[in-house]
């Protein structure tokens, strides 16, 4: 046995050399961890995930919170709101929520963009509805003097009064990029990872379309007896509206039993492993986009 003397100092090596090994442990966890969440490292498939990409930046968000961006922005589609209306939206739920719909915050705080009834946002079961939260943010939105053309961060701040007026502006440059994919401004720039897929639900699809993006003309086709699988067509005769329902359509791919998106001539298939990849197809129609449904 070592002398006393000797074993403290091997102690103290062991000791500094367990620490040494759970740092570069930190460290390498969570350099993955930044890759993955700007796009550069594939999610495992036991993780869904969705990724974003315009302007080289990727950005990478849960299915849940692809929902609700998907209504978020396509709400300021479906009001004819510039692109930029849906990027001061997502900077904003971003620092309020994490762009989740939360039941409570800071005093009477609740929702997408943590309104307040007692300031007049509305009841809490109002302000609870994403579609309804949503609206009320560009109702006020739409009245700040300027807001086309102002600070992201400053006309946030307009709107929503907050006890942090610069937090909004750490937000800026995902929420420019979730803004132009999700309103058609960026082609075939969302793919998602959504595990295995569970039963098809065309109705369901169809009613969250029309909700966020208004009157649409959508064609369903049932399952057929082949094993045809059921598809929902949706005519748009605008090329980022197309790409709007396109990008809808994927990031609720693992809610509505989702298996392959067409649009102008490109197809986004799900695969259960991966994120999906947007490949060339054989699509005729560019006014329209045509949605296959998983046959379990």
């Amino acid at each position: 046995m070592p002398p006393p003397a000797r074993r403290t100092r091997l102690l103290r090596s062991l000791g500094c050399l367990g620490l040494a090994v759970v740092v570069l442990l930190g460290l390498a966890v969570g350099g993955f961890a930044l890759l993955r969440s700007r796009g550069l490292a594939d999610p495992s498939p036991f993780e869904p995930r969705c990724v974003a990409v315009a302007n080289d930046l990727a950005v990478t968000i849960t299915p849940d919170q692809a929902h609700y961006t998907a209504i978020i922005t396509g709400v300021s589609v479906e009001r004819g709101l510039s692109p930029r209306a849906a990027s001061i939206a997502m900077a904003t739920v971003y620092q309020e929520t994490g762009i989740r719909n939360l039941d409570g915050g800071d005093r009477d705080s609740v929702g997408l963009f943590q309104q307040r009834p007692s300031q007049g946002w509305g009841t809490v079961e109002e302000i609870m509805d994403p579609y309804y939260s949503t609206g009320r943010f560009y109702d006020a939105l739409v009245e700040v003097d300027g807001w086309e053309t102002g600070d992201i961060n400053d006309v946030a701040q307009e709107v929503q009064r907050s006890g942090y007026p610069e937090a909004y502006r750490d937000h800026e440059a995902d929420a420019r990029v979730l803004a132009s994919v999700f309103t058609g401004h960026s082609p075939a720039a969302l793919r998602c990872s959504h595990g295995e897929l569970g039963r098809a639900d065309v109705d369901g699809l169809t009613e969250s379309l029309t909700d966020t993006l208004g009157d649409l003309e959508t064609t369903e086709a049932p399952a057929g007896e082949d094993g045809t699988p059921a598809s929902l067509s949706v005519r748009a005769p605008r090329e980022t509206l197309a790409w709007t329902v396109a990008a809808h359509a994927v990031a609720n791919a693992g809610r509505h039993g989702v298996q392959s998106v067409e649009v102008a001539g490109t197809t986004w298939t799900h695969d259960p492993d991966g994120l999906g990849e947007w490949l060339p197809s054989a699509a005729t129609d560019p006014d329209a986009v045509r949605i296959t449904f998983t046959a379990g």
